[in-house]
């Protein structure tokens, strides 16, 4: 042992208790310290002991619903269906069959945990645990409940009214506290979220509280100016003056035509974003009226784009 500097180093400071441990994997549990090994559990990776007694809050619980797109602007108001742990309507919590009575645990007399005292020459320790026999409630159901099985609680399903706010968004979420499964031991209830997914629209599309709508026009109707009926999300349809020469990707704002803040404070604006559309397939007279139209402008026109020769009263008609 005094040939080995590390065990003669533990007996100078330990004595022969220091070495009792040394070739073991946890060499403080060679020494007869009582407990100090137990105390390294506590401080180095050990758990520490929580009574089962104690309240617990409910764990949540998450519904998703889909709702269009006018009632997440506007609001709305849905019904769901929600399954959770609620308290057992026989025992009312109490795990036990009605009448009948618990008993007090033999092993921690009620308290719920155990003592184990310990000596070193560190001086005395002693380290409380939850009572293994009760599980830290102190007490034993020795006629359980007939209905939730000595749990306390029994799955339920219940109908809610959940009240959508106007302006809400696509993936927003909602919390409904107190909606959850119902706590351990008398504590509070758990939340329910629910997340919203909004269907898209057909024409309009959704910047925060602003609506976009892509307006397509025409040659003609770009160049030369129109009156163009715009689509409302609620109501009568708008009507927006195009001015003449207006170009692809012009925007027109509605002011207040849009989506109503989240908290109140006004609505969104409506934007109408110009999509000016190119024929793709032209009848011969629209294709010599588009290079009459070219040549007008010193566009150079090559003999396949010009075809057959005609009229533009023609085309008009």
């Amino acid at each position: 042992m005094l040939s080995d500097p590390e065990k003669r180093a533990a007996y100078d400071r330990y004595g022969h208790a220091g070495v009792q441990g040394m070739d073991s994997g946890r060499p403080f549990d060679g020494f007869d310290f009582g407990g100090f090994g137990d105390i390294f559990d506590a401080f180095f990776g050990g758990t520490t002991a929580r009574r089962a007694s104690r309240a617990q809050r409910g764990g949540d619980r998450r519904v998703d619903i889909e709702i269009d797109f006018e009632e997440a602007a506007f609001g709305c108001e849905r019904e769901i269906e929600v399954g959770r742990n609620e308290r057992c309507t026989r025992c009312g919590g109490d795990r036990a069959e009605p009448g009948s009575q618990a008993d007090r645990c033999p092993s921690c007399d009620g308290t719920g945990e155990v003592q184990r005292v310990s000596r070193s020459f560190f001086g005395q320790f002693v380290n409380v645990a939850t009572c293994p026999q009760c599980r830290g409630e102190g007490k034993i159901i020795t006629v359980p409940c007939r209905d939730c099985r000595g749990a306390g609680r029994q799955r339920q399903a219940r109908k809610l009214v959940v009240k959508i706010p106007a302006g809400i968004s696509d993936g927003s979420q909602m919390r409904l506290s107190g909606e959850g499964d119902v706590g351990a031991n008398g504590g509070g209830p758990g939340h329910l979220y629910v997340l919203i997914a909004v269907r898209p629209h057909p024409d309009f599309q959704r910047d925060e509280e602003d609506l976009i709508y892509d307006l397509e026009l025409n040659l003609p109707q770009a160049a030369l100016g129109c009156e163009a009926e715009i689509p409302a999300l609620q109501g009568k349809p708008h009507t927006l003056k195009i001015p003449p020469g207006t170009q692809s990707g012009r925007v027109f704002v509605l002011r207040g035509k849009g989506i109503p803040r989240l908290h109140g404070g006004g609505r969104g604006d409506l934007l109408v974003r110009t999509v000016v559309i190119v024929p793709s397939d032209l009848s011969d007279d629209q294709r010599d009226l588009l290079v009459q139209l070219a040549e007008s402008f010193g566009t150079p026109v090559s003999d396949d784009q010009k075809g057959v020769l005609g009229k533009i009263k023609d085309a008009l008609g």
